[in-house]
């Protein structure tokens, strides 16, 4: 038997989605072929960030940067927070009887001067002598009791200083005599009439002195 002869030039089907007429979407038969993109080519992308890109981080510190740290926290850098030292402690004996004797001489002498001015002693004197006697030595050398008592003792001597001092102005100025003279040649006699003269207003004068020497060398220290 002989075979059918095919027609000549029949179309034959595309191979594996190949074009067809020109078509580059052309499925295959019987398949849909791929729908071309339409619209917005970004339309599946999550929308761009609108206004300020910043706004969820939190703002800056303004003014003091270290306002926020809660009490009781540590300065930056480990460095902590600064502290003022302890001022030196003041132990010098020596130097503080010193003083106590020098401020003894120049305020006995201030004190005879104005005893002998008025010719009179006067209470509140006696206690500014000490209280200056003490409170210099005290500043000076520290609260060490062996410098309150210096200065206790030297402020009686200073009293005492200041006594001879009015008396002897008193008799220079009754004998018309120079002061000098009276303090280098008639020593005794300054001397002979403080005895004499002492009551007790003198003594609580010199006991004055020492007290307030106490309370300036305790307000110094």
């Amino acid at each position: 038997m002989s075979q059918p002869v095919q027609p000549p030039n029949q179309p034959q089907q595309p191979f594996g989605g190949q074009p067809v007429d020109g078509n580059p979407y052309a499925g295959q038969p019987g398949q849909p072929g791929p729908a071309a993109p339409t619209g917005n080519p970004y339309g599946q992308q999550p929308p761009a960030p609108t206004g300020n890109p910043y706004g969820q981080q939190p703002p800056a510190p303004a003014g003091n940067p270290f306002a926020g740290q809660q009490p009781g926290q540590s300065a930056p850098f480990g460095g902590g927070a600064p502290f003022a030292p302890a001022p030196p402690a003041r132990n010098n004996i020596l130097l503080g009887v010193l003083v106590a004797l020098g401020a003894a001489v120049v305020a006995g002498i201030l004190y005879g001067v104005i005893a002998g001015s008025i010719e009179r002693e006067v209470g509140y004197a006696a206690v500014g002598v000490g209280f200056l006697v003490g409170f210099a030595a005290s500043k000076v050398g520290g609260s060490n009791p062996a410098i309150v008592g210096a200065a206790a003792v030297f402020s009686i001597g200073a009293v005492y200083l200041g006594q001879l001092v009015g008396i002897s102005m008193v008799l220079a100025d009754v004998a018309q005599i120079p002061f000098s003279e009276v303090v280098g040649d008639h020593f005794d006699t300054v001397t002979e009439a403080w005895s004499q003269e002492a009551d007790f207003m003198t003594y609580l004068f010199l006991g004055l002195g020492a007290i307030a020497a106490v309370g300036g060398a305790k307000k110094a220290g």
